[in-house]
């Protein structure tokens, strides 16, 4: 046999004999080190995904940081990853060392870097998404291989209610999931209760584990230097060797940390942080008082040996009575987390803690180990449980026993059913806000579990509740292969890293049963129920939902799209109705983020119309920006603070009192010409209200919406006081730009066709019609949000509106004409605007562009220079800022 032998020969067959044999597929590219280095180290996340919406990723070579974040195509209005922003300080403050390891804070405003040693830079987000800036350097730590980080946490932050609490004062919520209730999905919202500890002065703080068994608290001092506490997790009384994994969690009574050691301990403690003082107010600073200074205090919980780590691999029969590993195992451990659970809880409280520990064997399994056949992957999971120690029955017999004490509880470590996965692990992630476990294997498929359960959600199971999307029947679609991953804020939209280090962007896809071009009506309710309550979670976890947005446009037809829209109304809620209490338009953090969504689901390109209701959403959006603006400013320029002289703001004043003055006297220009072409229907309300439901007029669903409304009456109150504002300023104290704005501020209100006073009375018989008309039918403030929803969502006229329409054109409107400059308003060119259908619009839309939140006009994208040669396109910024509600790209939009 050592002699070269055609085997075919052997059987007579003159071609090659083929056994019918499966052929394994080969691995995935890169598999076996991405293998090798998470058991050797337990931090080693390559790509994090902000909650803000920001994506970082570890560049092929290991020496780089990118950054990317989710963009509109303004051309197209399609949703892409942007281009990639080197982050230059990354490789500046490590010195050429390898980088492995990135991880943002709760709020994602705050990203750590982690070299091979050990060294830590931390980096922020200020202004843009793709521009971040160190407030912690990697010099500060010592270069050393026992410093190496095995694990890693961020501590929670006491948020405020908002990102901007002088204006939005309403606590917001979370969501636990969406129940069916007479045919209607009930959202219930309930307030979140953060988990500690937290940073007495507010202030960013992680805890670090290193290899060594030091356990490190980085924190920032209320003067925001960063400084560092130190501790040995040996002095519980048990010594180890170096430790390879760890995993920190906060739970309500401490932080719990689990380790695994090189010689194969899996050991638990809880850690206590005290601060002393343990309160701190922004103004002790300058009373020069103590910084809270913290404390560890420890306590050793459990230690689970090698022997039980593994049940018996299925398929090995000659190890059926023997637990694994063997002396010659190859499973070792690749991922370790402590896994809190459920955190969103209507009852405030979380599930019991569990660990999770991922074993893989090699890739490439030589035939000396006997469990070779074995699963790829398996998980071992620990349920943490409390037990009272009992007493030996010989401790009753003492005399000197207190009758009253009572044995202290202690921590035990209760086995679960083990999980054999056929293929390799690459990661394990807790998404959407606790309520699911996705497990992403190597060839890109993910798989979703309970968190409770662990029972794996394969699609609709329940069709009456809905408490994550994987529940609801969405899945990711096995695509190119990757051995790093990073889900988005919401967990719809992943981004996975190949061999090369390029990204690629992965989207949940759903088919809602469709059959013959029509949907399940039960699966799409179900899934739009969960599109909705994935998107209010975001909404009051205050994170980016970009990526709830992307989804919507590519698997909602446009016509099916307001029902989507429709159920976010109803899940956060949002009333719609302010014809009183109107007051409560400007506290409502939820207006903004509805507003958003739908204003950015009808964005088709610049160069496009919006369609009538997202057109109607994104002009109140506008608006309300406008009125927070001014109101904001003017009430600090009463004040006679610093921010009411600085030239810059005003400039951005200035240009939003222009559009505003513009567009309100587009809304009149509108609606003269529409009472000029319902003149001779008048005495015919039937006919007048046929013809009525023909009618796309933005400004006039502007005026009957009592939202906007609403909206444009706090303008006008605001610009009643800018003449009182300029008067208690020093105009001698003023920069001259300062004084320059300020006059051409004043010059406009001046000169405008119509007085604000006159303005406000025409808003007032609009509010008087429309509250007639709620009243001759007989609808009350139950009935009221109805109509008002019907003109936001769907951009309709209810029939109870059209009185007041008819009230509006045939008396309101003709009264106005005598108090006001009707030929200014009528020559007057809105192309600016762009609301028109004219050429000119047409034209100005095409060439040139708009600063959203500065409403100033841009110079063309293209300019030509003398030699009549095109020179490089003007830089753009591109909001994606909280203020529109955390969707991106609005800026492009008109």
């Amino acid at each position: 046999m050592d002699q070269d032998i055609n085997v075919d020969d052997l059987f007579g067959e003159s071609g090659p004999l083929d056994l019918g044999l499966p052929n394994a597929p080969p691995p995935t590219k890169g598999l076996a080190q991405c293998q090798d280095e998470m058991r050797l180290l337990g931090c080693r996340q390559k790509i994090a995904w902000s909650r803000l919406g920001c994506i970082a990723y570890i560049s092929s070579d290991g020496l780089r940081v990118n950054l990317r974040h989710l963009k509109c195509n303004s051309s197209v209005g399609k949703w892409a990853l942007s281009d990639e922003t080197p982050l230059a300080p990354v490789t500046e403050t490590h010195g050429g060392n390898q980088l492995v390891h990135l991880s943002w804070n709760e709020t994602g405003s705050e990203m750590a870097v982690v070299d091979c040693l050990g060294r830590v830079s931390i980096y922020s987000i200020s202004l843009a998404l793709n521009s971040i800036s160190p407030v912690r350097q990697a010099q500060l730590d010592s270069s050393d291989d026992s410093n190496q980080i095995v694990g890693m946490m961020w501590l929670n932050t006491q948020r405020m209610a908002s990102t901007y609490p002088m204006l939005l004062t309403i606590r917001l919520h979370a969501f636990h999931q969406a129940a069916k209730v007479n045919g209607r999905w009930a959202y219930t919202p309930f307030r979140r209760r953060p988990i500690g500890p937290f940073h007495p002065a507010n202030k960013n703080a992680l805890i670090c584990v290193t290899r060594a068994g030091q356990i490190r608290l980085m924190y920032q001092n209320p003067d925001s230097k960063w400084t560092e506490l130190p501790a040995e997790l040996k002095n519980t009384g048990y010594s180890d060797r170096m430790l390879t994994h760890a995993s920190i969690v906060a739970t309500a009574s401490g932080v719990l940390i689990a380790t695994y050691s090189v010689c194969q301990k899996i050991c638990l403690y809880r850690v206590n942080i005290t601060w002393n003082p343990d309160k701190w107010e922004n103004t002790q600073v300058k009373q020069g008082a103590q910084f809270p200074i913290p404390s560890f205090r420890f306590q050793h919980c459990k230690i689970d040996m090698p022997s039980s780590i593994l049940n018996v691999t299925r398929g090995v029969d000659e190890h059926l009575n023997q637990s694994l590993p063997f002396p010659n195992s190859i499973y070792s451990l690749t991922r370790l987390e402590i896994m809190p659970g459920q955190i969103d809880s209507p009852t405030g409280s979380t599930a019991i803690p569990w660990i999770l520990a991922v074993f893989a064997k090699p890739v490439h399994a030589t035939p000396e180990y006997p469990d070779q056949q074995g699963p790829p992957s398996m998980i071992v999971r620990w349920q943490l449980d409390s037990a009272p120690q009992a007493f030996h029955p010989k401790f009753d017999e003492v005399t000197t026993r207190k009758s009253n004490s009572q044995p202290k509880s202690k921590m035990e470590l209760r086995r679960l059913d083990d999980i054999h996965c056929d293929k390799y692990i690459i990661s394990v992630d807790i998404v959407e806000h606790g309520t699911a476990l996705a497990v992403t294997h190597d060839d890109s498929s993910v798989t979703f579990y309970d968190t409770r359960t662990m029972a794996v959600f394969n699609g609709l199971d329940d069709t009456s509740t809905v408490t994550c999307l994987a529940q609801a029947g969405f899945q990711y679609p096995i695509d190119s292969t990757g051995v790093s991953i990073a889900f988005s804020p919401n967990s719809c939209v992943s981004v996975l890293l190949d061999t090369e280090g390029q990204p690629h962007l992965r989207l949940m896809e759903h088919t809602f049963g469709s059959n013959d071009g029509l949907y399940d009506e039960t699966k799409f309710s179900s899934a739009v129920a969960a599109l909705t309550l994935g998107f209010s979670r975001g909404c009051g976890a205050e994170v980016n939902t970009d990526d709830i947005l992307m989804v919507a446009l590519r698997l909602l037809r446009q016509e099916t799209q307001s029902v989507f829209i429709g159920e976010v109304y109803r899940a956060l809620p949002v009333n719609c109705n302010f014809t009183v209490e109107t007051e409560k338009l400007m506290t409502h953090p939820y207006i903004p983020r509805c507003l958003s969504l739908q204003a950015a689901l009808g964005f088709k390109g610049r160069l496009k119309r919006r369609g009538l209701a997202s057109s109607v959403t994104w002009t109140t959006l506008q608006l309300r920006h406008a009125a927070v603006l001014i109101a904001y400013f003017f009430q600090h320029g009463n004040k006679g603070q610093s921010d009411a002289s600085d030239p810059e703001i005003l400039r951005v004043i200035l240009g939003n009192i222009k559009w505003v003055l513009d567009f309100s006297h587009y809304i009149l220009s509108e609606v003269f010409d529409l009472a000029d072409e319902f003149e001779d229907l008048f005495t015919d309300q039937e006919v007048f209200a046929q013809k009525l439901k023909t009618v796309n007029s933005v400004p006039l669903l502007i005026l009957l919406s009592s939202m906007s409304r609403a909206f444009l009456r706090f303008i006008c109150r605001g610009l009643r006081g800018v003449h009182g504002a300029f008067a208690k300023l020093n105009p001698a104290m003023l920069p001259p730009d300062s004084r320059v704005y300020y006059t051409e501020i004043c010059h406009a209100l001046d000169n405008s066709p119509v007085r604000i006073d006159i303005y406000e009375k025409f808003l007032a018989s609009v509010d008087s019609a429309v509250k007639h008309a709620y009243q001759g039918a007989g609808f009350g403030d139950a009935e009221r949000p109805g109509p008002e929803k019907e003109l936001l969502v769907n951009a309709r006229i209810p029939p109870v509106l059209v009185t007041a329409v008819s009230t509006v054109l045939k008396h309101n409107i003709p009264a106005l004409k005598s108090e006001i400059n009707y030929k200014d308003i009528l020559l007057t060119d809105y192309s600016w605007l762009g609301y028109g259908n004219d050429a000119r619009t047409a034209m100005y839309r095409k060439h040139r562009d708009v600063d959203i939140l500065k409403k100033i006009v841009l110079r063309p994208t293209l300019a030509v220079g003398r030699s009549g040669r095109v020179v490089q396109p003007q830089k753009r910024r591109r909001c994606v800022l909280s203020l529109w509600g955390g969707s991106s790209g609005i800026i492009y939009l008109r």
